[in-house]
């Protein structure tokens, strides 16, 4: 896997029709910027909204993986966003001008294509990649459905299905590396059983459907009635089961092409996971509604994750600043100087380290025979080192001074005790106007995240 973000290098379009609306449908893929994600930007509507690949924007999962984002919907994204996936690509922007991308065969394969003749380039940007570091699962009781992720050395997948019908039977399949897509997955097309395809057609709810881009699994009787209404929604004079128990006019590509396409599916949903996953995926019984499922907790994880990683310095090395480089910039002095190195000083970042000894003055009443650094001068320590950022903004630092103005979402998560030595990691929230700072702001010792805030300061001229 590549570390470096992806995206295509030059737009390209394709036609068709919507699987549940029959509208014709034009798709356009676009380059994006780095860190952009997939977006799919309705050009059909007043003001071209956007919706990102997002689960968190899933608010319907029947007959497909549906997105809703203040009222605007992008319906069936399964399919396109499994192309994306298997085409190695992070950021990429979808144009379309209806409510679902076109069907075109029920598969990724035209999708991959179009990607691939558009042309895949790297990008300047690290790719983030979550590893699985160890086993996470998700069940439907209800259902049986059980989705499970596992450490591995790369991206893999393996679905197992069972509709409990004899025509289909028990069907697995696996895709060791995300690389083999095109060939094993993309040309997987979705399926369908006839009592749902009959309720479909009777709810008017398929009408850009056809045999060409439907497996339709024959598990009742087909009627006289049933073979009329099906020969007049998919334009055939007439409509036949063949041997395998599938309507006839399409050949299937493998015979697991049912648990394949289900596979495509499990890559399409959990691509709103938004991030590259380093890990192995066992689908058993999967559909949209618990993929996406799986994909919300997921998120969670990965968030507090992110959230709780510890950043790597390396402390022997000479800091940036020392003590007295620091005093040259901050207006603060012993014992209310909480900061004893600057290690890293960017535009947008600062990092910065405190030994705590029991030799503090605050340990002598806070609290006797228990000493605990004070919650309140832990924020202190890293207002002092976003200070440490501001100030480097203007060319005369000694002339000026920070003042707080708002803390927001303070966390205490460990004890600071006499022993510690504590990392503080600043990073702009937005650029800094007017002399206004607003930073998100951790603390860091023995390898764990000890204390979070937001803080806001400004720097006013003495």
């Amino acid at each position: 896997m590549s570390t470096k973000q992806k995206t295509i290098q030059e737009e390209i379009s394709l036609v068709g029709v919507g699987l549940h609306t029959g509208k014709k449908v034009n798709i356009t893929f676009k380059p994006a910027p780095e860190n952009s994600g997939f977006i799919f930007v309705r050009t059909d509507l007043e003001g071209e909204p956007h919706i990102e690949a997002n689960a968190n924007y899933v608010t319907s999962t029947q007959r497909g993986t549906n997105l809703e984002k203040n009222g605007v919907v992008v319906n069936t994204s399964e399919h396109v966003l499994a192309a994306v996936v298997g085409c190695d690509i992070d950021n990429i922007i979808m144009e379309i001008d209806s409510q679902e991308p076109p069907i075109l065969d029920g598969s990724s394969k035209f999708f991959v294509e179009a990607l691939e003749k558009s042309g895949v380039i790297e990008q300047n940007a690290v790719r983030e990649i979550y590893e699985v570091k160890e086993i996470i699962s998700f069940k439907d009781e209800e259902t049986g459905s059980e989705i499970m992720i596992m450490p591995s050395d790369n991206y893999e997948i393996t679905t197992i299905i069972d509709f409990g019908t004899k025509i289909l039977g028990t069907q697995n399949a696996t895709l060791k590396d995300i690389s083999d897509f095109k060939e094993e997955i993309a040309a997987a097309r979705t399926f369908s059983f006839l009592h749902e395809i009959e309720m479909l057609l009777d709810n008017d709810l398929i009408k850009g459907g056809d045999l060409n881009n439907a497996i339709v699994y024959v598990d009742q009787k087909l009627s006289e009635k049933t073979m009329k209404k099906l020969s007049k929604a998919f334009k055939k004079d007439s409509v036949k089961i063949k041997p395998n128990g599938i309507l006839d006019n399409l050949t299937l590509h493998w015979a697991n092409e049912a648990a394949r396409h289900k596979l495509l599916d499990v890559i399409g949903d959990l691509a709103l996971v938004g991030t590259k996953i380093k890990g192995k995926v066992i689908a058993t019984k999967p559909g949209h509604k618990i993929n996406t499922q799986f994909a919300k907790k997921l998120m969670k994880i990965i968030k507090i994750e992110k959230r709780n990683k510890v950043p790597q310095f390396d402390l022997s090395l000479p800091p940036l600043m020392d003590v007295e480089k620091i005093m040259s910039i901050l207006p603060h002095r012993p014992p209310f100087l909480l900061i004893d190195r600057i290690i890293e000083l960017s535009d947008k970042h600062v990092v910065g380290m405190k030994n705590v000894t029991m030799n503090e003055p605050f340990f002598v009443g806070h609290f006797p025979g228990a000493p605990v650094m004070p919650g309140v001068l832990q924020v202190e320590a890293m207002a002092q080192c976003g200070g440490i950022l501001v100030l480097s903004t203007v060319p005369d630092p000694e002339n000026y001074l920070t003042f707080f103005m708002k803390i927001d979402n303070v966390k205490f998560k460990q004890k600071v005790l006499p022993g510690d030595t504590l990392i503080f990691n600043c990073e702009l929230i937005a650029p800094i106007r007017r002399g206004i700072c607003h930073m998100q702001a951790y603390a860091y010792a023995n390898n764990k995240l000890v204390t979070e805030a937001q803080l806001m300061a400004q720097i006013v001229k003495k």
